[in-house]
């Protein structure tokens, strides 16, 4: 047998270790993991081209998005849903990578028909928002900045849930570039007493105020209500029929 010429300590062979974790990664330990959180603080800007709105009304929630994609300065989509059924009584909007929300979608009714198949109920709006806020803080969902409502038997709940898994339950929340002309709708026409009719209006209201002035934003408006009867989603392109 040849007698090897080098010092292996040093080579690969150390890297795989018996200080190595047989099981893994853990949470947080995502390859690059750091990096990319990194991108999403300080001078490294999110880039979330969308206008996603969530509102807890007196019986239920009413959440609603745009219907434009961008890719760059580009128009990809005119006609894409940005709201979609993730638990019987929950829904979630997306803002960020597309392939990553996606995904993050398909893992969340995963594991909701997991819970239901096991416990035999449904999964509380909490838990929902604690598992999401997990999923995103792997790092293995970069970057997504979703809003996720819904109701359960505590009642109806928002939550606003940034890209690095921070979560907090609100009366109103937005996500995406249009944040700002969204939300300043949102502080005037807010009430703690509205409706499930008045929601969809000031929702609509949010959503248009951001298309006149975000060029991320447009080609209608997909809107999603969430009550004890279910999840119901309409696509509407005018907004005069909602206003």
């Amino acid at each position: 047998m040849r007698t090897p010429t080098g010092d292996l300590s040093d080579g690969p062979a150390a890297d795989l270790g018996r200080d190595q974790p047989v099981f893994g990664p853990e949470l947080g330990e995502f390859e690059h993991s750091e990096r990319r959180a990194a991108k999403a603080e300080g001078d490294g800007e999110m880039k979330t081209g969308t206008t996603t709105v969530g509102i807890k009304a007196d019986d239920g929630v009413v959440m609603a998005t745009d219907m434009r994609a961008s890719l760059g300065g580009m128009v990809s989509s005119k006609d894409v849903q940005k709201v979609e059924e993730i638990h019987p009584r929950g829904a979630l909007t997306i803002a960020g990578s597309v392939s990553a929300a996606q995904n993050l979608i398909s893992t969340l009714r995963a594991e909701t028909s997991l819970y239901e198949a096991r416990r035999g109920k449904d999964m509380s709006m909490e838990a929902l928002s604690t598992l999401t806020g997990n999923l995103l803080r792997s790092g293995a969902f970069y970057i997504v900045q979703p809003i996720l409502g819904g109701v359960d038997d505590e009642g109806a709940h928002i939550y606003s849930i940034d890209a690095l898994g921070g979560t907090t339950e609100e009366e109103y929340t937005v996500t995406g570039s249009g944040s700002q002309y969204a939300l300043g709708v949102l502080e005037q026409e807010y009430d703690d007493d509205v409706t499930i009719d008045e929601a969809k209006n000031i929702a609509a209201k949010a959503i248009q105020s951001a298309v006149e002035r975000d060029l991320a934003s447009g080609n209608g408006i997909n809107v999603a209500v969430v009550t004890d009867d279910g999840v119901d989603i309409t696509r509407y392109k005018d907004f005069d029929d909602l206003l």
